[in-house]
């Protein structure tokens, strides 16, 4: 995982993306890279046909998200001592962490899943709850178009990443997709938990079956599997890893279609409005 995608506003909540994303890169030697992410200059047009100088107006304050998110980048990387990538440096440089800037990234939240696609993860802030915002678009669009996984950063920047890993197995595929996906992770834990949630699971394999996998592949887990009571499954997840003192938390995301989720909750869901810790997910 060391092509990092952080698209990147001129927010608070933009702060904690950037922690994650750096511990991430610490692990792996990797290279960050942001662009300015906002809404497509189209959306913010009005419809009036007489309103001509609208657009003008439109077009600058594009400039200015786009001048505010590269200072906002750019002045977090300098306070963290992260060095600009530059092609061809040496191996030691190499092996650091590094970042660079895209200038040329167009206008629009759909442009995070065709981008994203030559990344090893994208890296985003914990989504509005409402379902239409522009930040679950950017959601939606890294899960189903880039064909990459989707690190989701916590409302407050993580002290630690990926040391104790809490795989939500509920044997589909969609999870079977993550769980592949945070392999290099998983590789470099310390404690590894694979939670299986009754009657919040398809058609397939066990959490004892991939434990076996997991151990094929050098990672020990330990599969455990627990009753949701009253709470649903996504609550009994997230207490389950608070209780275990997990920092990142691994989920197949929309099992359950996104209407469906939309109308009567689920799982995905309440993860995305409660976590505290990094989520990788994948769809």
């Amino acid at each position: 995982m060391k092509a990092i995608l952080v698209p990147t506003e001129n927010s608070g909540a933009m702060l904690s993306a950037l922690d994650t994303a750096l511990l991430m890169a610490q692990k792996f030697g990797g290279s960050i890279e942001g662009f300015a992410l906002r809404p497509a200059v189209a959306d913010m047009v009005a419809m009036d046909p007489d309103a001509g100088l609208t657009m003008v107006a439109v077009k600058e304050n594009d400039a200015e998200m786009v001048r505010q998110a590269e200072e906002f980048f750019r002045a977090f990387m300098q306070r963290q001592g992260v060095r600009e990538r530059r092609d061809g440096a040496g191996a030691a440089a190499a092996a650091a962490p590094s970042w660079t800037w895209l200038k040329s990234a167009p206008s629009g939240h759909d442009f995070v899943g065709s981008y994203g696609r030559v990344f090893d993860v994208i890296v985003l802030v914990r989504p509005e709850a409402e379902w239409q915002s522009p930040s679950m678009v950017t959601l939606e669009s890294a899960l189903f178009e880039s064909g990459r996984p989707v690190m989701i950063a916590p409302p407050a920047s993580p002290r630690s990443f990926a040391t104790n890993v809490l795989i939500a197995w509920n044997c589909s595929t969609e999870q079977a997709r993550a769980t592949a996906f945070a392999m290099p992770l998983l590789h470099l834990a310390e404690r590894v938990t694979i939670l299986t949630v009754e009657g919040a699971t398809v058609a397939g394999p066990s959490g004892e079956d991939m434990a076996r996998t997991l151990a094929i592949n050098g990672i020990a887990a330990e599969p455990i599997t627990l009753a949701p009571g009253k709470a649903g499954a996504g609550e009994t997840i997230l207490a389950r890893a608070a209780e275990l003192g997990c920092d990142l938390v691994v989920k197949g995301a929309y099992t359950q279609s996104r209407l469906r989720q939309m109308i009567f909750g689920g799982t995905t869901r309440h993860i995305l409005a409660h976590a505290k810790v990094p989520v990788l997910m994948a769809h």
